[in-house]
């Protein structure tokens, strides 16, 4: 429900003048968003495009981050934040708003979608400050700093990682950043770049990763297995100890990437992961390929690769290492097209490209730098990620029977007193809610159960709560539907033992009553 005009003016002067205290500019609804567009990974499910469409806003100081963010209609809403300046814990606090679920010691993009955060002017370096992503979908992160940010010691941020993502993110594109800490983890830094906890369709490109004991990982054990779908290219990693990356479960491409002086191990796939790893350039380092410390084994699919001066350890019972001749024991197939760099190369394009501050430059796979394409590109309309709808579908209330009935449910955070199951019991009366504007509840069956069409609804009372969601098969990732409010929804028919409601917008907490799935 629309608050009355005086209300809105009211909150409107309000939002003006904290503004002007915290160090954010207003700026007016344009189609702004980062320079050039998502590449790998990030550019399956539906893409990754951050705030664009949406206003565009300026910020220097960290509470102006959180205003932007808590200033926006709902949670979906697509801004695009313009940071100039060091971003640090003097200037960062926590604001309130339905919209955002932020934090003092850190930068929080919590329970929110489309979101772009880009370095602009003299540069944009987040001191000491974690970015913490959760929970959240569409974000892109470029052409910022962030350094030494700490897990012990004084002061802390963000468990000690640079840029850290958990609990159901989808489509995150990080790309031009300097991540970098002083030390490791007895000086109190953690990962540079961590994914866990059903974190999928990532793209990190065009960075540069040093001076840290662990440079990142996926899954944060080896029971942690719902990541990947990960990318990596252009990224420089130079003098780090381990996780470069550590790998644990999924699917993830590395390739024209340049390590040096890795000094303990490298890319670390083990617990079942899958890594293709084309024309990168490994130099003074050790064991930059394998599995290491433990006895669950990974998988790996190597070309193109040049290794300079790299030393191997001997195999034991939880060392596995790829070399001194590697190996493919794997094959992983790849979705997306991308253009590869000789590996012979790397170094020079990297080193011109890789990094804040560095004009945004790519590569064009023939060795050369250039200027990016200032406009996104549009995930390919061909995608089978993405299927058409169907015209021919009715919209009114689907025929046949309701699947969802006895079978079983779970879910994201869950608002008290609410229930998963009650998203499929058949009583309208019932019903389950996020724990805040924005989470997900699934329907899921012990064997594969073939569905062509939902009806989400709405408990009375919340009819219009929901803004936007996603369907999505769980088991593969993909994105069978989306829409912009509850009711009914088609796609080809598809064959799954989980289907998965995302809601990344809402007008206050939404209720879902029934999550009803159909064969046709």
């Amino acid at each position: 429900m629309r608050r009355p005009v005086a209300l809105r003016l009211q909150a409107a002067l309000g939002t003006l003048a904290l503004a002007a205290a915290t160090g954010l500019a207003l700026a007016m609804p344009e189609a702004a968003a980062a320079a050039g567009g998502a590449t790998g990974y990030a550019t399956q499910n539906g893409g990754t495009t951050g705030g664009a469409g949406g206003q565009t806003v300026r910020a220097t100081t960290g509470t102006a981050i959180h205003q932007a963010l808590c200033g926006r209609a709902d949670s979906a809403t697509p801004i695009t934040i313009e940071v100039e300046g060091t971003i640090n814990h003097g200037n960062t606090s926590a604001v309130s708003g339905d919209s955002c679920s932020t934090a003092a010691d850190k930068i929080e993009l919590k329970q929110i979608s489309n979101v772009t955060i880009v370095g602009v002017g003299g540069g944009a370096v987040f001191d000491q400050l974690g970015i913490h992503i959760r929970e959240s979908s569409n974000i892109i992160i470029q052409n910022v700093t962030v350094r030494n940010v700490k897990k012990s010691g004084s002061p802390t941020s963000n468990g000690g990682d640079a840029i850290g993502m958990e609990s159901d993110v989808r489509n995150v594109w990080v790309d031009h950043t300097t991540l970098e800490a002083s030390g490791g983890e007895s000086a109190g830094y953690d990962g540079l770049f961590d994914m866990k906890d059903n974190t999928q369709y990532v793209t990190l490109s065009y960075s540069v990763l040093r001076n840290s004991g662990r440079g990142g990982l996926i899954g944060s054990s080896e029971s942690d297995r719902s990541n990947g779908y990960v990318t990596f290219h252009h990224n420089k990693y130079e003098n780090i100890d381990s996780r470069t990356p550590l790998l644990r479960g999924g699917t993830s491409h590395i390739y024209n990437n340049h390590y040096a002086s890795l000094n303990e191990s490298g890319i670390n796939s083990r617990a079942g992961a899958k890594a293709r790893v084309d024309n990168n350039y490994f130099e003074d380092s050790k064991d930059v390929l394998g599995t290491f410390y433990t006895d669950q084994a990974g998988y790996w699919q190597v070309g193109g690769n040049i290794f300079d001066n790299v030393t191997w350890s001997e195999p034991g019972d939880d060392t596995n290492p790829a070399g001194p001749d590697p190996r493919s024991n794997t094959t992983v197939s790849i979705p997306y097209s991308y253009a590869l760099d000789d590996a012979s190369c790397v170094p020079a394009v990297v080193a011109a490209t890789a990094g804040a501050n560095k004009g945004l430059k790519v590569s064009d796979g023939g060795c050369a730098p250039q200027s990016p394409d200032p406009t996104p590109t549009d995930p390919d309309p061909t995608d089978p990620t993405e299927p058409s709808p169907d015209p021919t579908d009715p919209t009114g209330p689907p025929s046949g029977t309701n699947l969802s009935l006895g079978a079983g449910a779970d879910g994201s955070s869950k608002a008290s007193g609410t229930s998963y199951g009650n998203v499929r019991d058949g009583d309208p009366a019932t019903y389950w809610s996020p724990a805040g504007t924005t989470g997900s509840v699934s329907v899921k069956w012990p064997s594969p159960t073939t569905v062509a069409k939902v009806r989400i609804r709405e408990a009375a009372g919340s009819e219009g709560a929901i803004r936007s969601y996603r369907l999505v098969d769980h088991g593969t990732g993909r994105v069978l539907a989306t829409g912009s409010d509850a009711g009914v929804a088609s796609f080809p028919a598809v064959s799954l033992t989980k289907i998965t409601l995302e809601i990344t917008g809402a007008s206050g907490t939404p209720r879902v009553a029934e999550f009803e799935t159909y064969a046709g």
